[in-house]
């Protein structure tokens, strides 16, 4: 094995969900202080924080400050309470595992 590569787990997590059809993968990027706002959505996300850091918690769940280097999982149409930027802002890759056909969709609830 090459020791110059250095691979780390950094989420396992059991979706639940049929087969995958499609993928999006975006790179959102929040200004210091904003707020996704209670939300949920069409397909899994899965995603890492690039840099920044932002408060998160899925209904039922912790809130827990998620820095660069972390990962994070949003369940298909779990609520998300909170994926709010701290006052350094964030950046963050989201990857939305989607059915074949449709498009990643985020419904706001409140």
């Amino acid at each position: 094995m090459d020791e110059r590569v250095v691979r780390k787990l950094l989420l396992e997590q059991d979706l639940g969900w049929d087969p995958t059809g499609r993928v999006e993968v975006r790179r959102i990027t929040m200004a210091p202080n904003a707020a996704a706002g209670r939300h949920r959505h069409n397909g899994p996300v899965l995603g890492t924080i690039e840099r920044g850091s932002v408060l998160f918690q899925v209904e039922g769940g912790d809130a827990v400050v998620l820095g660069a280097g972390q990962a994070f999982a949003e369940p298909a149409d779990a609520v998300i309470e909170h994926f709010d930027a701290t006052d350094e802002g964030v950046v963050f890759t989201a990857v939305f595992l989607l059915r074949a056909g449709e498009q990643g969709e985020l419904e706001l609830l409140d």
